[in-house]
């Protein structure tokens, strides 16, 4: 039996169970305290019908792809995994609405202001970005779920944070002038420049760098928080760009930058790489 089946045959109970459990960790996890994922599950486990660990660890990654989806932060740790039943999605929305904490602890850590970390070595700093998941087909649920929004979109509060975002570009310029030092193009890493702040955020890309050549690299930094699967936000004039420049446009994507910074980077047409969405211009991986 596969997981998706385990999964689908859960009670209303136990998905209000592990719902509730999820969601006190994450209240946690936006506050800044500590906490023992695998305490909780301890706690869990006894609540359930007969579940096991692996089955917990499952639901938990589908209760982050339903806050990814609602457009609010998830739990480092637990990547969002769709295809989950359709009641999960109701209780999970729900309990978020009635728990004010959630809304106060979710609006304050992505509202924070950030500092630009010091990293001694950017070696491993880069890594391969996540692939496009094209759904042929949505899979048949009988389960009609209740049509429900969160009364506001966090993902697009954290790409409105100009802290978080001027950090991250100081983060990709320091980054880049450390690669063309690496390749032996100390010259070029001289020329690296934040265009936003010398030119001005409304041309398509926020820092000029080059490749070991000299060719330009026109680089737009998107920075976030949250997890490597979190959905981001362009401008028309950044997806034109990336359009009309495709051999010279990079999309930086800096994640987990508060704890971990890494970045994967998208070259070339965003809509090579990504779901986009016409009208917000949200981009999405799945």
């Amino acid at each position: 039996m596969t997981a998706n089946k385990i999964d689908r045959a859960w009670a209303l109970r136990e998905v209000e169970e592990a719902v509730a459990s999820y969601l006190q960790m994450l209240k946690l996890e936006l506050a800044g305290q500590l906490y023992n994922k695998s305490a909780y599950r301890a706690l869990l486990l006894p609540k359930l019908n007969n579940r096991t660990e692996a089955s917990i660890e499952f639901k938990h990654q589908n209760i982050s792809a339903v806050l990814n989806e609602l457009k609010a932060p998830w739990i480092f740790g637990y990547k969002p995994s769709g295809n989950y039943q359709g009641l999960l999605f109701d209780v999970v929305a729900a309990n978020w609405m009635r728990d004010p904490q959630l809304d106060v602890f979710a609006i304050s850590a992505l509202e924070q202001p950030v500092m630009v970390p010091t990293i001694p070595d950017y070696a491993g700093i880069l890594v391969p970005s996540p692939k496009l998941q094209r759904i042929k087909e949505a899979p048949v649920n009988p389960y009609l779920r209740k049509e429900v929004g969160l009364k506001r979109d966090y993902q697009r509060l954290e790409a409105n944070n100009r802290s978080l975002g001027g950090a991250g570009e100081e983060f990709v310029v320091a980054f880049e002038r450390y690669r063309l030092i690496q390749l032996g193009a100390s010259r070029l890493a001289d020329r690296v420049e934040q265009i936003s702040v010398t030119k001005g955020d409304g041309l398509g890309y926020d820092v000029l760098s080059f490749d070991a050549t000299g060719k330009e690299r026109l680089i737009e930094v998107k920075t976030t928080s949250l997890g490597v699967e979190a959905p981001f936000y362009l401008t028309k004039n950044e997806l034109n760009l990336s359009k009309s420049e495709p051999d010279l446009f990079k999309l930086c994507r800096l994640f987990d930058f508060r704890r971990k910074p890494r970045i994967f980077e998208l070259a070339g047409s965003v809509a090579d790489h990504c779901l986009l969405d016409p009208v917000s211009f949200i981009a999405k991986f799945s």
